[in-house]
This record gives structure tokens, sequence and C-alpha cells, in this order.
């Protein structure tokens, strides 16, 4: 029989992704800083750097966020000259994010960061995707349910 609490602060997975989330997203700060970029906007322009020009409905999608938070947060990239953000010639009632050539360019510096953190944080590769595969198991699953 198992004697662990149920209800122990430690036994919880929220509280353990909550810590982790808080932890690694501070790590990364001092990495992203030479970049000028923050984690958000780091990862917006992941979403960028690999799929291209994209609207902010689409980035949001990507993101998991709403396009009243991506909005902001594209609109900063582009006062920094990474991104521009223009009416769809197909629907003027989409935004299209582009990078700039500022933009593709800081690719080439960020290929450090996955590396870097990596090593800051002792994972290996293989490490790292058993990790993603089970956050991704997570997400998925409590995206399922019902809100």
């Amino acid at each position: 029989m198992d004697d662990t609490n149920p209800l122990a602060l430690e036994e919880q997975v929220c509280f353990a992704l909550a810590v982790a989330s808080r932890s690694v997203i501070a790590s990364y700060r001092t990495v992203l800083e030479p970049l000028g970029l923050t984690h958000p906007q780091y990862l917006t322009m992941l979403a960028l750097w690999e799929h291209g020009t994209l609207s902010v409905k689409a980035l949001g999608e990507l993101l998991h966020l709403e396009p009243a938070t991506v909005s902001p947060l594209v609109k900063r990239l582009e006062q920094a000259e990474l991104v521009t953000r223009t009416r769809s010639s197909t629907d003027e009632r989409q935004i299209e994010v582009a990078l700039t050539a500022t933009g593709r360019a800081l690719r080439r510096n960020a290929l450090k960061v996955p590396t870097t953190m990596l090593a800051r944080f002792g994972m290996t590769v293989d490490d790292l995707r058993a990790t993603n595969a089970v956050l991704h198991r997570i997400i998925d699953a409590a995206e399922a349910v019902p809100a």
C-alpha cells in the first residue's frame, strides 16, 4: 500500500511544472540578454525562424497565446526592427508578421542558445527529447480537458 500523501506539495505535478517553468525561464534571461530578447520574444522569433511569415492569429496558435497577448509582443519586436507587421493582401483583417534582414541575421547568434541551455541543465539531447515528449503529453492532455 502506498502511504504517499496525495495532497503533499511535492507530489503535485502542477507545483513541479510551475517551479520548473519559472526556474527555466529565469535561467534563459542571461543567455537571451545579449540577443536583446526576452523569453517570450525568443519564442516568437523561434516560430518565425521556423515558419517564416505568419499572421498574428497563426503565431498565437503556435505559441498557445491569445492574439491580444501576441500583438504587444510583435509590436516590441517591430520597434527593435526584427520584424515588420503588415495587413494581409488577401484579408485586411489579418496582420502578417515577417522577419526583417536584422531579424533573420539574429538567428545565427541564437544558434548557441539551445546548446548553452542543455549544458546549464546538465542534459543530453536524448534527455531533452524525453523531457519534451512527457511535457507535450501533459500539454495535450490538459488542453483536451473542457474548460
